[in-house]
Parts: structure tokens; sequence; C-alpha cells
């Protein structure tokens, strides 16, 4: 098989696409690939989809294929232009890659699959392509993805907050806990940037929305509230943040008894921190016989991850109202335990009780949130953090929106022999 045989093979050309010469640079490890094609033929309109003759030729464009062993591989082509009676000169749709790209569709795709599973400097490193370049492919392929995807509002909805940088710089996301997606990054964490999000759809889309979960951040509250239609009973105060109120006092309680008993010299809490954090289950086998007899012990830390530990039974409940029956007797319990910290804790959390019990009748939890979270602090890791916002939200959307990232050929054939 020849050369020019086996590339066009490689490039999937075909008629009346041909290859007519193929430029071999040893020195600087380069291929060049000259494609032009047969007459007589017809192209047709990118718009109305109707063929006419060749109008002229536009300028040479040269697009980045996918390396031949270690050579890279560059294709070169003259695309016809066609004169519409309706929408004038128009250039044909390429076959090679898209319009405003200088890459292959096949090697486009390699690039977003790398960044899928590197950084972005990393990808540069293995593909000698600047780094500038493979932003824009990134940004390329998310504004693809926006372009394909139909914009509606998920019925149930996540909201949660994500560092941008230090000094509490905040992102407000979106999730559509149905797919795992982020639908929406927006500046900050206040009120006007979830009601952003919000104003964007109609006043039946919103009503259509059957249950919002977040933490207990009034901004947020306030904004589903004014846009969600009976949002007093959609909004669920997220399990994880609810627990994490009462966890964060049981810390409290550790820490000061600890400092009363160091007084006495008494170390007994010394390195004990995440055993009152941990929940039951989760303690280390290694670490039980040292639990256990700190739990044989009349402390207050003891009192504190007892009182915690039985809140979690909570969420057990299908029934709101032996949840609350049993919501009622932890309650009476934490506030007649004499810990200061449990007791204002156990007074936060009855507050937003309602919110809360919303829990039983939709059963869903932020645990998506946390875990996407998750997926875009090791992303921030790969890139060794952001500093331009807006790269930051759209790598969010890149690895966490859900989207049709890559480029695809056209579906119809843009040109074509001449017939009669």
């Amino acid at each position: 098989m020849d050369d020019k045989r086996l590339y066009s093979k490689l490039l999937g050309l075909q008629d009346p696409w041909f290859i007519s010469d193929i430029e071999f640079n040893e020195s600087d490890e380069r291929i060049d690939i000259h494609v032009k094609h047969h007459n007589p033929i017809v192209v047709t309109c990118p718009v109305c989809r109707n063929s006419y003759a060749p109008y002229d030729h536009g300028p040479e464009r040269v697009f980045q294929h996918l390396n031949t062993c270690q050579f890279k591989t560059f294709v070169h082509v003259r695309l016809p232009r066609v004169k519409c009676p309706t929408h004038g000169v128009r250039q044909i749709l390429s076959e090679f890659g898209e319009s405003g790209s200088d890459k292959t569709f096949a090697f486009e795709s390699y690039l977003i699959d790398l960044a899928k599973e590197c950084s972005i400097q990393a990808v540069s490193r293995l593909t000698g392509v600047s780094w500038d370049r493979l932003w824009h492919v990134v940004d390329r392929s998310v504004a693809r993805g926006f372009k394909r995807k139909k914009q509606r509002l998920p019925i149930r909805i996540g909201v949660d907050e994500k560092s941008f940088a230090k000094g509490h710089t905040y992102e407000t996301l979106v999730y559509d806990i149905n797919k795992g997606t982020v639908e929406y990054v927006g500046d900050y964490r206040n009120q006007q940037s979830l009601e952003a999000y919000f104003r964007t759809f109609s006043y039946k889309e919103r009503n259509a929305v059957e249950a919002v979960t977040m933490d207990m951040w009034d901004p947020y509250i306030a904004a589903t509230k004014l846009h969600i239609p009976d949002a007093l009973n959609k909004i669920i105060f997220d399990r994880f943040h609810v627990m994490k109120i009462i966890t964060d006092a049981v810390d409290k309680v550790r820490r000061e008894e600890h400092k009363e008993l160091r007084k006495q010299n008494v170390d007994v809490l010394k390195g004990t921190r995440y055993l009152w954090l941990w929940a039951r289950e989760n303690v280390p086998p290694w670490r039980l016989p040292k639990f256990k007899e700190l739990q044989n012990l009349d402390l207050k830390v003891c009192r504190a991850w007892a009182i915690k530990e039985n809140l979690r039974h909570f969420w057990d409940y299908s029934n709101n109202m032996w949840a609350a029956k049993f919501f009622d007797k932890w309650y009476r319990w934490a506030c007649h335990c004499r810990l200061e910290p449990i007791m204002k804790a156990a007074k936060t959390i009855k507050r937003h009780y309602k919110n809360i019990a919303t829990y039983i009748r939709h059963r869903i939890t932020n645990a998506l949130g946390e875990s996407l979270n998750g997926k875009i602090e090791k992303v921030k890791r790969l890139a060794c953090g952001f500093r331009n916002r807006e790269h930051y939200k759209t790598a969010i959307y890149f690895h966490c929106g859900g989207l049709d990232l890559y480029p695809k050929p056209p579906v119809i054939k843009t040109l074509q022999w001449k017939t009669s």
C-alpha cells in the first residue's frame, strides 16, 4: 500500500477528496498532507443545505492531526465556498475540523480525553500543544456542550458552595441530583448568586421543582423562598450539614474538657479527637480498645458523643409523626445535658426542624454535592489552583457538567461529484 492510499484510509477520505502530496520532514519530525478534490463537483450551503456549483476556494487551512508514530501530522486543504442565492457566499462545512479550529475532529477529541484525566499543563507536556491552545480546546468544548444541551430546571436540585481561593472566596453550585451533574456555577455565595439561576426559568418550570437540598445558609434559603413556589415544603436541610453542627459541638466539648483535665495533669483525651468525630461503625478496629476504655470513664465528651450518635437515628424514620416524637425526646435530652455547646447546637437544629424533616418525604441528601465537591477539589489540585475565575468555572463544567464535549463532523455530505 503506497503512502497516499495509506493516509487516505487513515483520514477516512472519500471521493471526490484525494491526497495530492505528502511532505516528510525528518529533521522537524513533521508530516504535511495536502488534500484536494476532483472536478466537477457540487457543494452544499451550510444554512439551507441546497447544493450548487462551487463559487471559489477559501484560504488554505492547516489542521493538526493525530501523530504518525512520533511525527506530528498536519492536513492542508482549501475548502470550497458556495454562492447561495438566499444566503450569499458561504464557506462549506469542513469535514476535517470545526470552523475556527486548527485541529482535526480526531485530534481535538484526543485532547479532550487527555484533559479529562490530566491537568492542562500535563497535557501540554505530553502533546507539545501550548497551554493557551489547550484552554481554547476546553473553552470550545464547554461552549459546544452548552449549545447542545437543552436548558431545563431539574426537579430535584442540590445547592452548595465551593471555595475558589483563600479569603472566603466562594462559587455557588447548583446540582441536578437525578443526573449527578453541575448545572450552574455562580460567582460568590450570596442571594443574588442563586437568584440569577432561578430567573432564567419560567414560573411553570420553577413550580415543577420537587425538592431543593442545601445547608442552612440564609441567602440560599431566601433566594429559594423567593423563586420556588411552596418552597417551605421543598427545602431540605442536608443531613451532612445538620450532623456537622452537632459534631462540631462534640469537638468543642472535648477541647474544653481536655483543657480542664490537663490542669490536673490528666492526658486521657490527648490524640482522641477523631474517635469522637467518627461514627460508631467507622472507628478503626485498632482504636476500639482505647475507645471502649474512654467510654467507661465519666467524661463529658462521652455524653456529648452519645447525644450525637443518637441523632443519627432520626433519618431512619419514614413517618413524620414518629420522627417528631423521636426528635422531641432527643431535644429534651440535649437541652438537659448541661453541656453548653450541645445545648446551643440542639437549639439551632430545633429552629430549622421543619426543613430538616422534609427529608422524610423526599429521602434525598446533598451527598452527591459532596461527591462532586471532591471531584472539583481534585481538579483544583491537578491544576495547582486557579487564578482565573472563568477558567475555574469552565473546568467545573468540563469535568462535572455532564456535557457532550466532543466535536462532530457534519452529518451531511458537503462536497460531492456533479452527476449531470
